[in-house]
């Protein structure tokens, strides 16, 4: 994935890091258990945390 971004990317950056075209899409990801790192009013997404939402999101069967 693309490593020119800071570890801990705002929102905007986040949707671009994971390919997400709408912040209804990121958001879904949120609620289905993609981690937020929130200080004050401030939020952030790991990338270490978009990696592995997304490795353990993998299909289990071979897709063709």
């Amino acid at each position: 994935m693309n490593t020119n971004l800071e570890r801990y990317m705002k929102f905007s950056e986040a949707m671009k890091y994971l390919n997400l075209k709408s912040y209804q899409s990121l958001h879904k990801f949120i609620d289905d258990g993609l981690r937020v790192v929130s200080v004050g009013d401030t939020k952030r997404i790991d990338q270490r945390d978009a990696d592995k939402f997304m490795e353990d999101h993998k299909s289990k069967e071979e897709t063709k």
